[in-house]
């Protein structure tokens, strides 16, 4: 079976920096992407509810 990708968009954020950002691919490589992008370009903190809330805004891209 084929993994579903996964992406997820700033835009679902709720954010003052204006931002576009989306990313596509397995779950993993998507959290973990996601999660680089909102500590570098959003200063969030590392923490495991920063990832455990990516996990959940996470939706099926349709291809």
């Amino acid at each position: 079976m084929k993994d579903v990708r996964k992406v997820i968009d700033c835009r679902w954020f709720p954010c003052d920096i204006k931002c576009s950002l989306a990313i596509s691919g397995t779950e993993e490589e998507v959290i973990k992407a996601a999660a680089e992008h909102a500590i570098h370009f959003h200063g969030e903190k590392d923490t495991p509810e920063l990832r455990r809330d990516i996990r959940r805004m996470l939706r099926d891209a349709t291809d």
